[in-house]
């Protein structure tokens, strides 16, 4: 095999991959509705993937790529986030 189709091969594999990779995490994400009680936003909480919506990384609930960020934030009920180790009504840092 000619090394030039060799390429042309490796690098239609590698932009297929991509695709499906992209795809997959398209298909991740989701807008996290407001509750219907009382809440509050509490930031630093959060395990990865388990966000609820928005923060400088990333948009969508469910896309945080690392545990407490700082920046992302989950629902509580109103008056709790105090109460969580580490968490805060607004964005640490």
């Amino acid at each position: 095999m000619k090394t030039s189709n060799l390429v042309v091969i490796l690098t239609s594999a590698s932009l297929a991959a991509a695709v499906a990779a992209a795809a997959s995490q398209a298909t991740a994400q989701v807008n996290v509705p407001k509750p219907t009680y009382k809440f509050e936003k509490c930031y630093g909480v959060v395990k990865a993937g388990q966000n609820d919506c928005f923060s400088p990384s990333n948009s969508c609930g469910g896309t945080a790529t690392r545990d407490h960020d700082p920046h992302t934030w989950i629902y509580v009920p109103a008056g709790t986030c105090n109460k969580i180790a580490g968490g805060s009504t607004k964005p640490i840092g």
